[in-house]
């Protein structure tokens, strides 16, 4: 090899190794699996970016393949019977255990709604069904999972009201009936979007007046509870962690509620909020509701308020980021007496972190039965991370103690 040729390697070398090199945290474990798995999630990142600067692709529409990736085919196997249908005109995928023999019992149920920042993601995608069956098969229970549309296509409220609408349809006593589900051991579950989905839709279910079937438990997992102050002691600490840094997480939320691109950048700013949502800072004053062990080096600033609407009508943005629906963590302590036992998991490397544990305190000052399970080493995602070539023992942990919490509280 000639000189040149060699120093043109070393480079190329050097090079690869310096991109996919991120400083990871010493508590984090498996960490050139973590560096490896992220250097893929920010190549289609800036893929993305490029296909959009380009305008070939939307943002969004190339980080789809991620979903089109791990997407596979449910099927029965034999230990549970896979269906597809439609709940109120929502596509679902439901999962039962295969009859037995004499099985006359009454079953519990989990109603799941999947992660991707409410622009990505699939029931149907591997580690969502892997986790279905492992509650089918641990919990004998049958697994609702839902296909809720997609932001940017579907911007909110439309992935909630899909959710809720599946919700109160398989909560009727028929329903119920029809797939032997006990009508009190009916529990709400989902991670990170779908955490707020699970939130938002347990919330405003209990204040249905016409609701008679109630939820036993919400299980959160990493969820997305505000977007009044992107800029929390967590969103400052873990701006550059995989898998979900700060500028997605931004981005996620902006696309969710607008095609506005102004909106992004005043998001990006943490300057976004109106007179209306800045009235409501207080339930996300982290100084108030989080640990001070969370805090960190930072001190509480409120984010800049916006003089008036960007968008005109009732579903503009800046009226979206005050509606519960949207962010549940901006409900007055009375809507929250009455909510199901939690379970709330949160990561420490996570922008989210303190989304979860500030949720987490204020139900537990309204008296709500709460457990809240941090992971020290935890990041974002790090649940579905359960299948080859991405898996992770902290995923197979997280999958185990949400299931015995399940078994104990559902």
């Amino acid at each position: 090899m000639s000189l040149k040729g060699f120093f043109l390697l070393l480079s190329i070398g050097a090079f690869t190794a310096y991109y996919v090199y991120q400083p990871i945290p010493d508590e984090i474990e498996e960490k050139w699996k973590l560096m490896l798995t992220d250097c893929f999630f920010r190549t289609l990142s800036h893929l993305a970016d490029f296909s959009e600067l380009l305008g070939i692709k939307d943002y969004m529409g190339v980080m789809m393949f991620i979903t089109f990736a791990e997407r596979v085919v449910p099927v029965s196997d034999e230990h549970v019977h896979v269906t597809e249908g439609l709940f109120d005109g929502v596509e679902v995928l439901v999962y039962q255990p295969k009859l037995q023999g004499g099985d006359a019992e009454l079953r519990r149920a989990v109603i799941y709604l999947h992660g991707g920042g409410w622009c990505l993601g699939s029931s149907r995608m591997g580690p969502y069904d892997f986790l279905a069956r492992q509650m089918v098969i641990d919990l004998n229970s049958v697994v609702v999972s839902v296909e809720y549309r997609l932001a940017p296509e579907h911007h909110f409220p439309v992935p909630y009201e899909d959710v809720y609408r599946v919700v109160k349809y398989f909560l009727q006593r028929d329903v119920l009936a029809q797939y032997a589900v006990d009508p009190g051991r009916i529990a709400v579950s989902g991670d990170s979007a779908g955490g707020n989905l699970a939130a938002a839709v347990s919330q405003q279910l209990q204040q249905d007046p016409e609701q008679e079937v109630q939820l036993k438990v919400q299980a959160l997992l990493y969820p997305v509870m505000q977007a009044l102050d992107l800029n929390t002691p967590s969103y400052q600490q873990n701006q550059n962690m995989p898998i979900l840094p700060r500028t997605l997480m931004v981005r996620f939320w902006s696309e969710y509620l607008t095609s506005d691109k102004n909106f992004f950048r005043a998001m990006m700013a943490n300057t976004h909020n109106t007179p209306e949502s800045a009235a409501l800072l207080k339930f996300v004053n982290w100084s108030a509701f989080l640990p001070e062990s969370y805090w960190g080096k930072y001190n509480y600033s409120a984010p800049s308020v916006v003089l008036k609407e960007t968008e005109s009508g009732s579903d503009g943005p800046l009226r979206s980021i005050a509606d519960p629906r949207a962010s549940p963590l901006l409900v007055p302590d009375a809507d929250l007496l009455s909510l199901p036992k939690a379970y709330v998991l949160t990561c420490e490397y996570d922008v989210l972190r303190d989304d979860g544990i500030m949720y987490a305190e204020r139900l537990r000052h309204a008296g709500v039965q709460v457990t809240h399970k941090h992971y020290a080493s935890g990041f974002h995602g790090a649940l579905m991370f359960t299948l080859w070539p991405t898996d992770f023992m902290i995923a197979r942990t997280m999958t185990e103690n949400l299931i015995k919490w399940l078994q104990h509280n559902l």
